[in-house]
């Protein structure tokens, strides 16, 4: 096994138990979940903001000869993202115990959590075959994404009539299909050893979708003027997080 593959399968195993500690909190500390479950969404908001504009679009203008091809990318990335969301009627519920979800049948849930998890694995395998900062950025980005959007699915599951070992049990199983994307890429890589270029600008149109289109217009509900602040202060975390990590690639290269 290569070093980047055992990156990538460290990464995706990382992601998928940060999820599940995520849903753990979420049934164990509820209460402590409807206060702050929005300052995790800001900080996921920046986290991904920041990968896009500070380690992918840099990384796409190094070959100025495909630039343009990259930027239609993440126009298709930003495209299919938007499908993806209709065609599986999926959509983030970041208020614990949320009822209006658009599908509160249990099962479509899960089949939307398992194709979001499997083009969470995709993306995070193929930033990691750019380079090694790339992988690790994209993988905060989706980690951080990953816990107020699981405890979301875990209420859903919940409300559906499973029990919190079922729920539990059936959310690690959708994780698992982060792990199929991933090897789907290392695959492909090898007759395709290009394939990360055209999966990151996609990484990129998918990150500004669920920010711009999922994460950022629920904060907007937050009308309190000090827990508004709070949320910026949160969203600036997160970006800065992206924006230290730049200093980890200066130093790689």
């Amino acid at each position: 096994m290569s070093p980047v593959t055992f990156l990538i399968l460290g990464s995706i195993l990382a992601v998928s138990v940060i999820s599940l500690i995520g849903v753990f909190f979420c049934a164990l500390h509820e209460n402590v979940m409807r206060r702050y479950l929005l300052m995790f969404v800001s900080f996921s908001a920046g986290t991904m903001l920041g990968s896009v504009f500070l380690h992918i679009f840099p990384e796409l203008t190094r070959n100025h000869d495909t630039y343009e091809r990259a930027l239609l990318l993440v126009l298709i990335g930003m495209m299919a993202s938007f499908v993806l969301e209709k065609v599986i009627h999926w959509h983030h519920c970041h208020t614990v115990g949320c009822t209006s979800h658009i599908h509160p049948v249990g099962i479509i849930n899960l089949i939307g959590d398992a194709m979001h998890n499997f083009v969470d694995g995709v993306l995070i395998a193929g930033s990691f075959l750019v380079s090694v900062p790339l992988g690790i950025a994209t993988t905060i980005a989706v980690a951080l994404h990953e816990i107020p959007q699981e405890i979301g699915d875990f209420a859903i599951l919940l409300h559906s009539g499973y029990t919190k070992s079922k729920a539990l049990m059936f959310n690690f199983l959708s994780a698992i299909t982060a792990f199929l994307g991933a090897f789907l890429v290392i695959a492909a890589s090898n007759a395709l050893p290009h394939v990360g270029a055209y999966l990151v600008p996609l990484a990129a149109g998918n990150f500004l979708y669920i920010a711009g289109v999922d994460l950022l217009p629920e904060l907007h509900k937050e009308t309190n003027m000090k827990k508004a602040a709070f949320q910026f202060f949160f969203m600036i975390g997160g970006i800065a997080l992206m924006y230290l990590l730049t200093f980890v690639e200066v130093h790689t290269y």
